[in-house]
């Protein structure tokens, strides 16, 4: 299987960050700029929180809250989970499989440098895993 480092996913990828006092509508604004779900809130080059699609969504518009008021420190998810860069991509898709998340921000000497998400599985490491699924039905077929 192939095994991609977190570094080698998000190289030249470059970090969206916003400060928690940003509004959900300048956050929005720029998440669509940029076709992206999720950004990271950050205090200075500290990593505070995650604001995603769904915190949009579920926090937000479901709680029925005024995007253009209501700021990033009262909708983010505070303290998220965070992966080093030299960590496995595998090991990041076990964390957000176990946490039941799509997007987990990368993090070197305190700083967050990059995000991983979901999305990213739809490369090398799906096609092995396709590959692998089927060669254990053959061989299941075969032992029968």
């Amino acid at each position: 299987m192939t095994e991609r480092t977190i570094r080698e996913i998000i190289e030249g990828q470059e970090p969206l960050t916003a400060t928690a006092s940003m509004t959900v509508a300048e956050a929005a604004q720029l998440m669509k700029r940029r076709n992206v779900g999720a950004m990271m809130v950050v205090d200075g080059d500290k990593l505070v929180g995650m604001f995603t699609e769904r915190d949009a969504l579920f926090r937000v518009l479901a709680g029925e809250l005024d995007g253009k008021t209501t700021l990033l420190s009262e909708v983010m998810t505070p303290n998220p989970r965070t992966i080093q860069p030299n960590r496995l991509f595998v090991h990041a898709l076990g964390i957000m499989h176990e946490g039941r998340f799509r997007h987990l921000p990368v993090i070197e000497d305190g700083r967050p440098i990059g995000m991983i998400s979901a999305r990213d599985a739809f490369g090398p490491e799906l096609e092995a895993f396709v590959y692998e699924l089927l060669r254990q039905e053959q061989v299941s077929q075969i032992l029968a």
